[in-house]
């Protein structure tokens, strides 16, 4: 009985995990092969259009882009406050966080009030005389990134901070008295040791930067379209069920690739990282 107790405890989430997520998964999968063009006839459809190939350019480059940008901050920053001293430790962790504790929605709307014509920059650079005129920045690939990597950062930054916290003070102290200078030391000794959270954390933002929906049709709108506002253009709009379903099949096909070629990067980068 003790060697099933840990699978009897493990089968309700397993379950729960069957039910609300792998089933409709498989389903909404499936049902683009019920087209009676033929098995693949829905992801012909997608792929020979020049305006459906961009969409999914755009939208793995914006992903790519705001996961490139969220790791250089979010280590640095990360890096700073692992060696805090407790109290600031604690004001840096809540600063990071803060930005969490609103909605996806709400943070775009503060980033359209921020970049709009008659927005808060715009307003600033002609004060300063930098412009005459406002900028068009709003409904660009520009602003729809910049405002991913906000809502990402702190999520890069809380899964960094737990790991490089963890790495030994002796390790770094022992690089130091070998003669490596701080820099050495960070992309050395650190970064190599930090690689879990490192892949952890770009498989976090990219998954959630390249489904994200409600960002990109706030600050990219019709402009900038992704899969995310395509999907839901296809399903609500269009009522093109299966059209819908292989856009979804898709996503999940480029999440779970990049989920495995991060993993594989990371075993060749450091075979104990994973």
């Amino acid at each position: 009985m003790k060697r099933f107790a840990g699978w009897i405890m493990a089968s309700p989430a397993t379950l729960a995990l069957v039910i609300f997520l792998i089933l409709p998964v498989a389903a909404t999968i499936g049902y683009t092969f019920t087209d009676p063009d033929g098995l693949i006839a829905p992801y012909i459809w997608y792929f020979e259009s020049a305006f459906r190939r961009t969409v999914l350019w755009r939208t793995f480059e914006i992903a790519a882009i705001t996961t490139i940008i969220s790791l250089a901050v979010g280590v640095v920053t990360a890096y700073v406050v692992s060696k805090s001293p407790p109290w600031v430790k604690s004001i840096l962790i809540v600063l990071a966080v803060f930005p969490l504790l609103t909605g996806v929605v709400v943070r775009s709307f503060a980033w359209m009030i921020i970049l709009g014509r008659n927005g808060i920059l715009n307003n600033f650079l002609q004060w300063i005389g930098i412009t005459d005129a406002p900028i068009g920045m709003l409904y660009t690939q520009g602003a729809v990134i910049v405002a991913m990597v906000y809502l990402f950062v702190p999520l890069m930054i809380l899964v960094l901070i737990g790991v490089l916290e963890n790495i030994p003070d002796d390790v770094v102290q022992a690089a130091s008295s070998l003669g490596a200078n701080p820099t050495s030391t960070f992309m050395q000794v650190i970064l190599p040791l930090a690689t879990p959270g490192l892949i952890v954390g770009a498989v976090l933002v990219f998954t959630a930067s390249f489904t994200s929906y409600a960002t990109p049709h706030l600050l990219g709108g019709g402009q900038q379209m992704v899969m995310g506002t395509f999907l839901h253009q296809r399903a609500m709009v269009a009522f093109d069920w299966v059209g819908a379903s292989t856009i979804a099949a898709i996503m999940v096909v480029i999440t779970i690739a990049t989920v495995l070629v991060m993993t594989r990067i990371a075993r060749k980068l450091n075979p104990m990282a994973v």
